[in-house]
């Protein structure tokens, strides 16, 4: 049987942890409706910068000379994989879902004989994937400083890839993040930024006028190129963020509520162990009595 003074100290334990996990519930809340404002404030932008990219990409279908953030190198044998966590923890499995969507990537893209090197965006999964790639981890981007994501805090990380692309150093780039569902649905989503993927169907949503262009497709293709890269990895960033503020208020709810149906169970067995012990002393003072 339990000793009673343990049971206590155990009590409190886990009602200052219950304590601590609600805070955190609630601060995570907070933090959410601003992120999902952000994150959903940011998709009109980012799928009209996509679609307007497709109806120019379409124009020059089939001509040459086309921007190499477009065409590509013409190989896909060297990929550069940029995986996008959280700086913190304590937020369920969104970080366990990202990393092992993306471990199951570079898997599949060395079982084909590619050149695999990896970039990582928030040190949980920095963390993670040390263990299994540090050899082909080449470079990592610290955002434990931001409080409040803005389109400067991309800007340096997509001139980092663009810089290495230029540079021949990779074939194709692909993003992994979390795009924010709802406070229990976080989806994670590979995003290939470079060479820019263009779906040619979104480029009809501009409607069947037909446009002239001043300057030519190329001039302007050259220009919003590199701005979409920064805008599409901004936005996977505020996915990320409102996914992790849902996952997190997600895991301190059931934390919380498994802190309450153990205070119970622990109060349970307290009480009977008191009683237990309260009719024992009973049962030794009548023994005793009966002696006399």
């Amino acid at each position: 049987m339990a000793n009673l003074k343990d049971l206590r100290n155990r009590i409190a334990s886990v009602t200052s942890t219950q304590k601590i996990t609600k805070a955190m519930k609630m601060v995570s809340a907070s933090k959410l409706k601003r992120a999902q404002e952000a994150a959903e404030a940011a998709r009109p932008y980012a799928e009209r910068m996509e679609n307007v990219l497709s109806s120019l990409a379409s124009s020059m279908k089939g001509q040459a000379g086309g921007p190499a953030l477009l065409a590509g190198t013409g190989s896909d044998q060297r990929h550069l994989v940029v995986v996008a966590t959280s700086e913190r923890g304590l937020c369920g499995g969104f970080n366990t879902n990202i990393v092992k969507a993306a471990k199951a990537k570079i898997h599949s893209l060395v079982r084909d004989g590619k050149d695999v090197t990896i970039v990582t965006i928030g040190k949980k999964g920095r963390a993670v994937l040390r263990r299994e790639f540090a050899n082909k981890m080449i470079e990592h981007f610290d955002l434990s400083h931001v409080k409040n994501l803005r389109f400067d805090d991309a800007t340096p990380i997509s001139a980092w890839l663009i810089e290495k692309y230029e540079a021949g150093e990779f074939d194709v780039c692909t993003l992994f993040f979390a795009k924010f569902v709802n406070v229990l649905t976080q989806e994670v989503t590979p995003l290939q930024l470079i060479p820019a993927s263009i779906n040619e169907e979104s480029g009809t949503d501009l409607g069947d006028a037909s446009y002239e262009y001043e300057p030519d497709e190329k001039d302007i293709l050259e220009e919003l190129l590199p701005r979409n890269i920064a805008v599409q990895l901004f936005r996977a960033l505020l996915e990320n963020a409102a996914s992790e503020q849902g996952s997190r208020m997600t895991a301190m709810d059931n934390a919380t509520r498994n802190a309450g149906e153990m205070i119970d169970s622990l109060r349970t067995t307290y009480n009977r162990s008191r009683q237990a012990v309260i009719t024992n002393e009973l049962i030794e003072i009548i023994s005793g009595a009966e002696a006399l």
